[in-house]
């Protein structure tokens, strides 16, 4: 209390039940301590006593992670960064901006587009914190052209678990200079070092913007057609893919039409442009390259109230289906491979006796297989998503996948990163955590 005042020191019942779990509920455990820190020199005055105390510390965000990452599993203390919350610097002469952890993608980006600019990274939560994106590499919709956080990241103020303050990367565009420990602590999930500050590039905005709505007879058709856009030299914003399902439990969920349910599958596309006549061509020709391939149609949304109605509803799709409770794999695979990783999801299913709902983000590969308890008894529910996650993990290494895309490993993912990764990658990621946190008190029985 003496580091950061009374009021910002909670315990016992003090603690709300919010700080037990994060959005997915099968990881769930209570601190013994909630640390609101304020600054940077609070944080590493906590973890030089925890350090010396060996109290474990659990760094969190907005808490919306999906794999138990921000969960105190290990009891101790949880360091929530929410109150660190400013958006320091917008620099539109290097094009960057300097933020804390706290400040969420949604405050971030209406900053910047406020001046002309963009963050490009579009992970679906927009209430999650720019640390949190951080510290799981998120990805999102837009990664098929801009790419995921870590492209944007150009440095970074940490925090060492023994409490030493270090600057990592700067301002600079490019960067050769020894290690780069700027990535590895990107997507280390708070296990290494905890993010007090972050310096994220900016571009221009788009100034104009459209969708492709395209219904397919079946999903392999939607898939196989997705190469066939870079050997067009057509590249959109984000390529998604989903079946009638999710779109209609969607609709439940908003109280709103979807603009197409007609068809079994579909892609939806998002390109920008820097004129309406470089859009309108892109648009074109990504329609013909969608007939061209067997699609139903080619529905276009040029208007900002067609467009929100699309990504509304693809933005929607998790809650949509998560009203009950549920467990996901965001397995990522080659392109070509999603159509059949897809399809066996729907085979296990059947097999273990659970509903799995599937979509996701065709241009990268990475796909969200959903896993939902629909009543049934927690521990016949556990036990049928547990044989469910291992076939489905197998078959993504058949297909040379892996076993997270954007959402991270946490403590939830741990035993499947074990069995599908190779053992010397195991042994060197061991390496980077004694190394980093010798005494292992910063996020334990994450990742590793």
């Amino acid at each position: 209390m003496r580091i950061a005042g009374e009021k910002n020191v909670l315990v016992g019942g003090d603690i709300p039940d919010d700080y037990s779990h994060d959005e997915m509920a099968p990881v769930t455990s209570e601190p013994e301590v909630v640390f609101l820190a304020g600054d940077t020199s609070e944080i590493s005055a906590l973890l030089r006593h925890c350090c010396w105390r060996n109290i474990p510390v659990t760094p969190r965000g907005a808490g919306t992670g999906l794999m138990g990452g921000a969960v105190p599993v290990c009891g101790g203390v949880l360091l929530d960064l929410g109150r660190m919350d400013e958006i320091l610097e917008i620099d539109e002469k290097n094009m960057l901006a300097r933020v804390q952890p706290g400040v969420t993608l949604l405050e971030l980006s209406e900053a910047v587009e406020a001046r002309g600019l963009f963050y490009a990274p579009d992970p679906g939560e927009k209430s999650g914190s720019i640390g949190g994106n951080v510290n799981t590499n998120a990805g999102g919709m837009r990664a098929v052209k801009y790419g995921v956080t870590r492209d944007h990241v150009r440095g970074m103020e940490v925090v060492l678990p023994d409490g030493e303050i270090l600057h990592l990367g700067g301002r600079v565009a490019k960067n050769s200079t020894g290690y780069q420990l700027l990535q590895v602590i990107i997507g280390s999930e708070g296990t290494l070092a905890v993010v007090t500050e972050i310096t994220v590039r900016l571009l221009p905005r788009p100034p104009a913007l459209a969708s492709l709505l395209v219904p397919f007879s079946d999903l392999d058709a939607a898939i196989l057609t997705v190469p066939r856009f870079a050997e067009a030299g057509i590249t959109p914003q984000a390529i998604e893919f989903f079946r009638r399902g999710v779109i209609e439990a969607s609709e439940r969920y908003l109280g709103k039409s979807f603009p197409d349910r007609s068809a079994p599958a579909y892609l939806l596309l998002r390109f920008d442009g820097a004129s309406r006549e470089e859009l309108e061509a892109q648009i074109d020709a990504a329609g013909r390259v969608c007939l061209e391939n067997g699609a139903i149609d080619a529905l276009i949304a040029d208007t900002a109230e067609r467009q929100e109605a699309l990504w509304s509803a693809r933005g929607a799709f998790l809650e949509a289906i998560k009203h009950d409770e549920m467990d996901e794999a965001d397995v990522v695979v080659p392109r070509a491979e999603i159509a059949e990783m897809v399809n066996y999801a729907d085979e296990v299913g059947e097999c273990v006796g659970l509903r799995i709902e599937s979509f996701g983000h065709a241009g990268d590969g990475n796909m969200h297989i959903n896993m939902l308890r629909d009543g049934l008894p927690w521990d016949q529910w556990r036990r049928k998503v547990d044989r469910a996650m291992e076939l489905l993990y197998e078959k993504a290494e058949e297909l040379s996948g892996m076993v997270s895309g954007e959402h991270g490993i946490g403590h939830a993912k741990r035993a499947y990163l074990e069995r599908h990764t190779d053992p010397r990658e195991i042994a060197l990621m061991r390496g980077v955590k004694e190394l980093f946190d010798p005494r292992g008190i910063l996020n334990p029985q994450k990742i590793l």
